[in-house]
């Protein structure tokens, strides 16, 4: 467990939703009346006067570690602009962060079992998962994807019949490598590690042939480990994964809060400055992305500055 003062966000901050995925996210509202008082985790916090930020440890740049072991990240700096509004709703300016390590296989766990508040990492937002969580707006896309040795002949997934591919227990991409796995009847042998980094580590120990998880964090490792001589990211997408943050389900005041915050950031204008920090600038770590931000995002930035200025 990790845990610093809060930081105060000295500029908006945010990433938006698109229509679809609004749609599919949307969870049904708790009824509270007026004087019913705070909704449990918002009741919890002020307590306590402490958020519990879950966090990963590798997964760059949304989550991850800087050489002094402290949680960094685009996603863990939109969870700080939603915990500045969380203190404005429970009147304590002088909340604290504890940050709590989760992994791809128990983060949903943490939520719903009240471990953790919000989840700050690199997680896809679909209909399954959010029978069991709420999510944020949409704060990126990505997709699934192969990471393999630059010396590899593969290039599309069907060229992986009969290999071994890792992918990270918990996650979307499990699912898709064994939708492509029968629907080409690859044959493929799939493995799980715990987390994103021991993928890696697999790979480049040469115990699979391919790494299978979202783009963005294939080439958010790639930069980490200074090995684009080593590894390339190849293929078709495999899946399509919208990210957002996740926070308890059914509490209609915490989901306002979430909301409001976002509706607040998005009228900041400063969307594409905060997507380049992270993704397109150095990183704190010194690595560089260079990843250009993608017209659904872009589009999706745009969409929520011009709700801002017609909602109430």
């Amino acid at each position: 467990m990790h845990q610093r003062p809060r930081k105060a966000i000295s500029k908006a901050i945010w990433a938006g939703g698109l229509l679809l995925a609004a749609c599919l996210l949307a969870t049904p509202a708790a009824a509270q009346t007026a004087g019913e008082g705070l909704s449990p985790t918002l009741a919890n916090i002020k307590n306590t006067h402490v958020v519990r930020l879950g966090y990963r440890e590798s997964s760059p740049p949304f989550s991850f570690l800087d050489h002094s072991n402290r949680p960094i990240g685009y996603s863990l700096e939109l969870c700080e602009a939603i915990v500045e509004e969380i203190g404005v709703e429970v009147d304590d300016a002088d909340l604290r962060i504890d940050h709590i390590k989760v992994t791809s296989d128990d983060r949903i766990a943490a939520v719903v079992q009240g471990k953790i508040d919000l989840e700050c990492g690199s997680t896809t937002a679909n209909a399954e998962r959010a029978r069991q969580v709420a999510f944020s707006p949409l704060i990126f896309v990505a997709g699934t994807k192969l990471m393999v040795p630059k010396t590899s002949s593969v290039s599309v997934v069907t060229d992986l019949k009969g290999r071994t591919v890792v992918v990270t227990k918990g996650t979307t991409n499990e699912q898709a490598m064994h939708n492509a796995d029968k629907k080409f009847s690859l044959g493929l042998n799939i493995v799980t590690s715990p987390d994103h980094e021991q993928s890696y580590q697999m790979l480049a120990d040469g115990k699979a042939d391919a790494f299978a998880t979202d783009d963005i964090l294939l080439y958010g490792l790639i930069a980490r480990h200074k090995s684009q001589d080593r590894f390339r990211v190849v293929g078709d997408y495999l899946s399509y994964d919208p990210y957002g943050i996740m926070y308890r389900k059914g509490e209609r005041q915490l989901k306002d809060v979430v909301e409001r915050t976002f509706r607040k950031l998005g009228s900041g204008r400063d969307l594409i400055p905060l997507y380049n920090k992270w993704f397109s600038a150095r990183l704190p770590t010194g690595e560089r992305l260079n990843v250009a931000i993608s017209p659904q995002l872009e589009e999706a930035f745009k969409a929520l500055d011009d709700n801002e200025g017609t909602s109430n």
